[in-house]
């Protein structure tokens, strides 16, 4: 899938989670949505020359590459359901004990949600290194700021990576076959949509937007202020 489906789909799974996401208050509320959303595209840092692996230069582009050569190359060990999940959400764990590295993790799923919806964004400040490095490291501090430690980044980010698999499962290239691709090189691909094909514009990215409006809708603070004015309008 292309780089703006996977976090739109991560969006709406981030809505949808909501009732059973760790989290307390609007704020907390949005981070949380937030990070699922960016984190959604983390198992692509497997490839150089991917959105992710170019967003901060060689602050994402180096561990991209070693990310590569422990993964076995693209679309294995971060497309495994459940070793990519396990292990980035571990290493999310670990981040979580401190402030700053939770930071660093939150803004990277705020850069990685400010690049791949860039086609929808105004301007193009979030697609150059120096800019999206700001505001997302902004964006992430201002979350931190007025929220309680995210303990929550490490459920964030097992439920983005799902998201991910989930998505290129679809694909005609596919995802391996959890923990037996180490054994024997085998894929998942029981679908064959072809990355980037219109019915993933016309039809699966609108989903995707219909899908996270409702979920906020339902499972925030959202009702109240749409219901009044729906009621004006009625």
């Amino acid at each position: 899938m292309l780089g703006h489906s996977h976090a739109l789909s991560g969006f709406a799974v981030g809505a949808a989670s909501l009732p059973w996401a760790p989290v307390d208050g609007t704020v907390a509320q949005v981070a949380w949505v937030s990070a699922v959303g960016g984190l959604a595209m983390l198992p692509d840092l497997d490839q150089q020359g991917s959105t992710i692996s170019r967003m901060w230069g060689p602050l994402t582009d180096v561990p991209s590459g070693l990310v590569n050569t422990i993964a076995r190359g693209h679309r294995w060990g971060t497309h495994d359901a459940v070793l990519a999940p396990l292990a980035f959400g571990l290493l999310a764990h670990a981040a979580s004990w401190n402030r700053w590295s939770s930071l660093v993790v939150l803004a990277l799923a705020i850069g990685l949600a400010l690049r791949a919806l860039h086609v929808v964004i105004p301007g193009r400040a979030e697609n150059t290194v120096i800019g999206n490095l700001v505001l997302s490291v902004g964006g992430a501090w201002l979350l931190l700021a007025h929220s309680p430690a995210p303990a929550w980044l490490p459920w964030a980010v097992a439920v983005g990576v799902l998201t991910h698999i989930a998505g290129d499962w679809l694909t005609r290239e596919g995802v391996p076959v959890p923990v037996l691709w180490l054994v024997r090189r085998s894929r998942l691909a029981p679908v064959h949509l072809r990355t980037g094909a219109t019915v993933e514009k016309t039809v699966l990215v609108p989903l995707f937007v219909v899908a996270t409006l409702a979920f906020l809708y339902l499972n925030t603070g959202a009702q109240q202020l749409v219901d009044p004015l729906l009621a004006r309008l009625g």
